[in-house]
């Protein structure tokens, strides 16, 4: 998308102007970036990529990009957040720009199309590559745990992750699904439906940025136990550490640059207290090379973008991943897995 395009989408709202774009890039004919480095090679939870740096949930909600993901460059791509039912989400507006900061404030409330009109998007996708689901609960369930179960029953043909979203702030109660005892009951009923699949999913668990140390390291050791397949931190935060923006008061999940200190520190935190044992995606206000860089050596295996997205176009995925080869070639890395958490203490 070039300049101008992003200048007109950003005079609209913000959900307005992401809802124009995906339909955009639905129509993407663009040639596959194929900028390649032996250095930006990593694997994770099995998966073998050919750099780090992913697109996160939110931007492809209902699996309807897909493809433009890889064209411009993702190593993988995670649809959702999704649920059993279609659910409209929250009352609008609810996605505000920090324009001052490049973040974003969203209400949504896990807006989506519903599992089973995703499913017949994924079951028509013709491009190879790593694609995940996020599952998160209908607003109104009954039974959350049962509401995972029935997104992952439906999909596990269909997607090679699934990420167990419980952090999002704008589903009423979900957060509390991070609790030890409700915590534990998800965890053991999510990895004993998978093992039940004729070919199970790597499971991931999305991290809040919100929770303390004990919260973090009981959650963190719970994930050992449980052998997933890696944690993904962080989901957007309710905190609002020195924003400028005029929006900044407005009600939900922040994500974009002002959350980059504050994912990156869970990020590490977490590489710590699991000593490098639990594979992580570093995802939070990442906007150039070296937010990138300075994540993988805080812990992450792998990378997720996406507020940078809007305010600097698809082509920012190529950009980074190409800065990022020429960041680990200065510092005399042949591979990126040596980089991984050697300045994670910084953070700590």
């Amino acid at each position: 998308m070039n300049k101008i395009a992003l200048k007109f989408l950003h005079l609209l709202d913000p959900e307005i102007a992401h809802s124009i774009a995906i339909k955009v890039l639905t129509l993407s004919s663009k040639k596959k970036f194929l900028f390649q480095s032996e250095r930006l090679k990593t694997s994770i939870a099995g998966f073998d990529l050919p750099h780090p740096l992913g697109i996160s949930a939110g931007f492809d909600k209902n699996a309807e990009v897909i493809h433009a993901a890889f064209n411009y460059g993702a190593s993988f791509t995670e649809i959702g957040a999704v649920t059993p039912l279609p659910q409209k989400g929250n009352t609008k507006p609810r996605v505000f720009r920090l324009r001052e900061d490049l973040g974003l404030i969203n209400r949504l409330g896990f807006n989506n199309h519903g599992i089973d009109r995703i499913i017949s998007r994924l079951k028509m996708r013709k491009v190879s590559g790593v694609v995940g689901i996020n599952i998160g609960a209908n607003k109104n369930s009954n039974n959350m745990i049962e509401d995972y179960l029935k997104v992952m029953t439906k999909c596990f043909h269909y997607v090679d992750f699934a990420t167990i979203n419980i952090s999002s702030p704008n589903t009423p109660n979900l957060r509390k699904l991070q609790n030890t005892d409700p915590l534990k009951n998800l965890l053991s009923a999510v990895t004993d439906r998978n093992q039940k699949f004729p070919k199970p999913m790597k499971i991931f668990l999305k991290i809040d940025p919100d929770l303390n140390i004990n919260q973090l390291s009981s959650l963190t050791e719970m994930a050992l136990t449980f052998k997933l397949d890696g944690l993904i931190a962080t989901n957007t935060s309710i905190s609002r550490p020195n924003i400028r923006s005029n929006n900044k008061w407005e009600s939900g999940g922040i994500s974009g640059r002002p959350l980059f200190s504050l994912s990156t520190r869970k990020l590490a935190q977490i590489f710590d207290i699991s000593r490098g044992k639990i594979p992580l995606i570093g995802v939070g206000g990442i906007s150039c090379a070296d937010d990138a860089y300075t994540k993988i050596k805080a812990g992450a295996t792998a990378l997720q973008i996406y507020t940078a997205i809007g305010y600097s176009g698809m082509g920012i995925i190529g950009n980074i991943v190409k800065q990022l080869d020429r960041l680990l070639k200065n510092d005399g890395f042949t591979n990126l897995h040596s980089a991984i958490g050697i300045e994670h203490k910084k953070w700590l």
